[in-house]
């Protein structure tokens, strides 16, 4: 491990907003029954300096949108959750030097979250540039196993966000809220070819329905939209590391949000991955193939 890692880490224990749980405790009663944390229930007056609205970013990396969003809208509190210690580093480092009252980071593992949040302490969840996952459907961020997961602790009428330059989970995304009639609030497959009015419209432009000779399913009749000004700010004006790559290699950013307000169950789309996958085709990350990026899955296997 280089000693700049070992600098963060070492840095990472005296951030007071940076939660770093064992996962060994965790997993102490198996991965199918998690052992609650004790800050599951307990976040804002554990963690915040005042009671508000609590939102996620899950897979925030350095915490680009956490920070933003929480400077944007003082009115909530914002926890970034990432697995990387040393990305991390930054954005506590920055809640900690600016001194902001409304920034927490959860260093875990997404597939633990529910050992974390408590039924109705959740908002919001922003997804911002997840790996699609093309070979491992529940293990999207989108899937209806994690959805089930989001819906054990988010309010009624929990919004999720997805911002993603993967058509391929951004149409998978798209299937999985119209197989499970969940109320879309803004969609787009060209966000910065989309004007910003358009999201912050009354009626969300849903864009190209997903027809079945795409591969995909048709998509409802545009629903109402109730994105805030703050959230429409930040999808025009905060990039990620990613998102900047990507766009300095010509790809399209798009943009999903949707509520979790299923009943019963959620499913499983029909949704043809092959079709997908080669829509999405290979891609390069700093500049050449690396089997250690997840765009490398796209590869066919055997």
């Amino acid at each position: 491990m280089g000693h700049d890692k070992l600098r963060k880490f070492a840095e990472n224990e005296t951030f007071k907003c940076l939660l770093q749980p064992s996962a060994e405790e965790a997993l102490a009663d198996g991965f199918f029954n998690l052992r609650d944390h004790e800050i599951k229930g307990h976040w804002n007056e554990r963690m915040f300096d005042a009671p508000r609205p609590i939102v996620l970013e899950l897979g925030c990396g350095k915490g680009e949108y956490t920070i933003d969003l929480a400077l944007r809208n003082p009115g909530c509190n914002y926890i970034g959750v990432d697995i990387k210690g040393a990305r991390l580093w930054k954005g506590a480092k920055y809640a900690t030097q600016n001194h902001l009252g409304n920034v927490a980071f959860l260093r875990t593992r997404i597939e633990f979250i529910t050992a974390y949040f408590a039924p109705g302490e959740v908002s919001e969840i922003w997804l911002t540039f997840s790996d699609p996952q093309f070979r491992s459907e529940n293990s999207r961020l989108t899937s209806p196993m994690f959805l089930e997961r989001y819906r054990s602790f988010m309010n009624p009428g929990g919004i999720v966000h997805l911002k993603t330059d993967s058509m391929f989970l951004h149409r998978y995304s798209r299937a999985v809220a119209e197989c499970n009639g969940l109320r879309v609030l803004g969609c787009t497959e060209d966000l910065y070819g989309t004007p910003r009015e358009a999201l912050a419209m009354p009626q969300a432009n849903l864009g190209p329905s997903l027809s079945r000779a795409e591969g995909g399913t048709s998509l409802q009749d545009p629903l109402p939209s109730t994105l805030s000004a703050e959230t429409v700010g930040a999808l025009y004006e905060v990039q990620t590391f990613y998102e900047k790559m990507f766009l300095e290699q010509g790809y399209k950013i798009t943009y999903l949000s949707f509520v979790i307000d299923h009943d019963g169950p959620f499913v499983h789309p029909d949704f043809d991955e092959e079709y997908w996958r080669s829509v999405e085709g290979p891609r390069l990350l700093f500049g050449h193939d690396s089997a250690e990026t997840r765009r490398q899955k796209l590869r066919p296997q055997g």
